[in-house]
């Protein structure tokens, strides 16, 4: 995967640290992913709202990175192909190492497994 993908800026900042979208709410998340054209942080799939696939629909946006620490790998979601790695986008690259997953701290419920899409 290079730089000149069609979909991907490498300029743009992720949007917050956390899900934009569940912040807006008061809702929470279990993993992250960034829009790797526009910067957008969404919840993954896994999340009770699946905002990074609500925002590639929307916005037709399709690749997300990963937005946890430690993981580079790309999705797109046009094509269900996993890339292992891709371009280096702006930093942050991930969450802060403090925001615990699922997060944010003081917004997840006792019972999250239960709201877990699989």
């Amino acid at each position: 995967m290079t730089e000149d993908i069609k979909g991907i800026d490498p300029s743009v900042p992720p949007a917050g640290t956390g899900c934009v979208d569940c912040d807006a709410v008061g809702g929470w998340w279990f993993h992250l992913r960034r829009c790797a054209q526009c910067g957008h942080i969404g919840c993954c799939d896994s999340s009770p709202a699946q905002h990074a696939t609500a925002h590639w629909k929307s916005a037709g946006h399709p690749l997300v990175q990963s937005f946890e620490p430690g993981e580079e790998w790309f999705w797109n979601y046009d094509s269900d192909v996993l890339y292992e790695s891709g371009p280096v986008l702006a930093p942050p690259s991930a969450h802060p190492a403090d925001q615990p997953a699922p997060g944010p701290a003081g917004r997840v419920p006792a019972d999250w497994t239960r709201y877990l899409h699989s």
